[in-house]
């Protein structure tokens, strides 16, 4: 999608607040105790009660309304009867689409008490998105949001998860441009134009460099032990920056 008018624009930032706003309440429910089926079902009702659809089950027949990812599992968790247990690091990635726009988010949260080793590989997460997020502008080649993931991954003595990657958000919940990489690579010769929409959207890990496919058909995993973190943001490329239409600073 390339936005053309103020009252798309609008469009999808009502879609982004709409989704940021229910990752927002669904970090917040977290307790130990709870089944992932049950804090999906708080986020199914959240995005009714805005007049949102999830975008997972319209776009792909996903089995939930978010993807809820635990410990081992990277992206794409599917809500069921895993119960959350003290110290679980749990990323909740909340898509919809409202009003016919598309908008994703994503972010890595910890059910009390947390740790230093996961305060690190979220902060560096974090850390990484800002770095990306200045890289955009018109005009600007679209490997620069890889090459500063990179920079943040190597400062911080990370891996980069290298087979997830940003894409198109918007008309659909994946679109062009696709398979914007999470690292450097110097063969992708497209440049970023006003107007465009897309995500960004850093997996960080200690020990995954790549997410492998479980027998259930969706959710990925890392290694046995790995500590992997997602932080994801749609945004249009303005005249001068990036326009984020979701907002994850609330998330810890």
């Amino acid at each position: 999608m390339t936005i053309h008018t103020q009252e798309e624009l609008e469009g999808l930032q009502r879609a982004g607040r709409t989704v940021a706003d229910v990752l927002r309440r669904m970090a917040a429910a977290i307790e130990p105790g709870m089944r992932t089926d049950e804090l999906d079902a708080l986020g199914e009702r959240w995005l009714a009660d805005a007049g949102a659809e999830p975008a997972p089950r319209l776009a792909y027949g996903f089995p939930g309304a978010t993807c809820i990812s635990v410990n081992e599992e990277i992206a794409h968790g599917i809500p069921g009867a895993r119960v959350l247990r003290a110290g679980d690091m749990v990323n909740i990635d909340v898509s919809a689409r409202l009003e016919g726009f598309f908008a994703d988010t994503g972010a890595s949260t910890v059910v009390p008490p947390d740790s230093p080793a996961k305060k690190r590989v979220r902060f560096a997460t974090r850390a990484a998105l800002d770095a990306a997020l200045a890289e955009v502008k018109p005009g600007a080649k679209f490997n620069r949001i890889g090459a500063a993931i990179e920079r943040v991954a190597r400062a911080s003595g990370l891996r980069i998860v290298r087979n997830l990657c940003s894409h198109g958000v918007g008309g659909a919940l994946h679109e062009e441009p696709t398979e914007i990489t999470g690292y450097h690579e110097p063969r992708d010769r497209r440049t970023m134009q006003a107007g465009q929409v897309f995500t960004i959207e850093p997996f960080l890990s200690t020990k995954a460099r790549a997410a492998v496919e479980t027998g259930d058909g969706w959710t990925l995993v890392g290694p046995a032990g790995a500590l992997t973190a997602q932080y994801e943001h749609t945004l249009v490329v303005g005249r001068h920056g990036p326009i984020v239409v979701t907002d994850l600073r609330w998330v810890h």
